[in-house]
């Protein structure tokens, strides 16, 4: 921009001496598009501070980010999406700007809804080939239209940056150990030594921070049969094992943020094989040498594995309750004729559990209980913000949960309708899970059709039919 006195001097020459445009551009020196701007043009705004205009203002990708972010805001932070995940969604939608942009919008939304954590350094260790460290990490995934939590173990090894994981059920000692032979055979062999927290599967409690760690005496047998060692973190020390701690947050953050819809814990499993073995082609972050060529190096100063299979089990002498049943995992389990039996014994193993007499006998047997555990979506919180801003639906982080037919029903391009629909399902949501609810719709469609003697098949939907069903309260 001009400075104000050259303004003035095109201004005088313009309204005073009336020149023309040409002759004040030839006479200063300027641009003719700068002498017509400030010739004939209203004086320049002096505000310093300027209007957003870039394409994340203008457009509506700033505002799909914002809800994005508030939406995450909701969740645990470790379930929140990271800027490279929020920019790849954005690129589904059409986006086509660049990541720079979306990560300086997303730095100037957070700086004015969040405070930042202060950064704390770590030291940096080296560490021998053929050493792991052990933890767990509490993940989440969507199976048959519900959460599950994944208890995902991780066996990571520092000198080539390399990791493996293991999805379970739970952190008892079945798992923890089944966890670990799974682990083994993915790595091609048994580590030589083995750094964990103070895990209560692992380790028994200490008196004090000085006192020595002391094994189970189960994973003292497990150690003595793979031949690895031990290495106990001190006690509130997680920070000792550092690598497997990035480890856990790199798949959280990478894999998790948004829960990943699962078929089965083998499926998953097999997900985070291919995670794993993608991730070898990386190069590594200091030695500048992909991973996967230094895995190679490192695997084979792995130890081999013992001639015989380790069985994780645990067996305890149980007694039923006057209505024969049983407590497993905190659940009362029902046994036909359990009260028939003088005694009676409980086998358990990671996954499943068998009800055993004195004589060897199995009187009842099936998974663990909480290899059926679920959790129910947050569908009304959900939907009440999706009441509020019905055009959020199409990019949630929740849509890709909805089942089939209401993710039809739901993304109608209008929005006082799609308002209206939501409303709809809002009703039911509270004496319905949402797959009733889907189910359910064809059914009412199969009535209403019925009703006035159509003769389209049920599941040749008409959406419409189900809008004057709502208005008409016929649900």
């Amino acid at each position: 921009m001009l400075a104000m006195s050259d303004i003035h001097c095109i201004k005088n020459l313009r309204n005073e001496k009336g020149m023309s445009i040409n002759k004040i551009a030839t006479t200063l020196g300027i641009d003719w598009r700068s002498a017509k701007k400030y010739a004939d043009g209203d004086l320049p705004d002096t505000t310093i501070i300027k209007k957003k205009n870039g394409m994340m203002y203008k457009e509506k990708w700033g505002t799909i980010i914002s809800d994005w972010l508030l939406e995450d805001g909701r969740e645990k932070k470790k379930q929140r999406r990271t800027n490279k995940q929020l920019f790849q969604e954005l690129q589904s939608h059409g986006f086509d700007g660049s990541y720079r942009t979306v990560c300086n919008f997303i730095a100037e939304w957070r700086a004015t809804h969040s405070e930042e954590l202060p950064d704390k350094g770590t030291e940096r260790l080296s560490h021998p080939e053929g050493e792991a460290q052990l933890d767990f990490g509490v993940m989440e995934a969507v199976e048959e239209g519900q959460l599950r939590d994944i208890h995902l173990l991780i066996l990571s090894f520092p000198a080539s940056n390399t990791a493996f994981y293991e999805p379970l059920p739970s952190e008892n000692q079945e798992c923890l150990l089944e966890g670990m032979k799974k682990l083994f055979r993915k790595a091609g062999g048994v580590p030589r030594a083995i750094r964990i927290d103070n895990m209560t599967t692992a380790v028994k409690a200490t008196r004090s921070k000085t006192e020595e760690a002391a094994l189970t005496d189960e994973f003292l047998r497990f150690q003595l049969h793979y031949g690895f060692h031990t290495q106990v973190c001190n006690v509130a020390k997680g920070n000792e094992k550092g690598h497997v701690e990035g480890k856990v947050g790199y798949v959280r953050y990478t894999l998790f943020s948004v829960p990943p819809v699962i078929g089965s814990l083998e499926d998953l499993s097999k997900m985070l094989d291919e995670f794993s073995a993608s991730d070898q082609q990386r190069l590594h972050y200091e030695k500048e040498v992909d991973i996967k060529t230094l895995w190679k190096q490192e695997g084979a100063t792995l130890l081999a594995f013992p001639e015989n299979d380790f069985t994780a089990r645990k067996e305890k002498m149980v007694k039923p309750n006057p209505y024969n049943e049983i407590k497993i995992d905190n659940v009362l389990v029902h046994v036909p004729k359990a009260k028939n039996h003088v005694q009676l014994f409980l086998v358990l193993t990671w996954n499943e559990y068998k009800v055993v007499t004195r004589d060897s006998e199995v009187i009842s047997s099936g998974l663990r209980p909480y290899m059926n555990k679920r959790r129910a979506l947050p569908w009304k919180e959900v939907l009440h913000g999706w009441m509020e801003k019905p055009r959020v639906v199409e990019y949630s982080r929740y849509r890709r949960y909805l089942p089939g037919r209401l993710n039809d029903y739901l993304t109608i391009s209008s929005l006082p309708v799609r308002r209206e629909r939501i409303s709809f399902i809002l009703s039911l949501i509270s004496t319905h899970s949402m797959q009733e609810i889907n189910d359910r719709f064809y059914e009412l469609a199969s009535e209403y059709q019925h009703s006035e003697n159509e003769k389209d098949h049920p599941y040749d939907v008409n959406w419409g039919q189900y809008d004057q069903l709502t208005r008409q309260g016929d649900l």
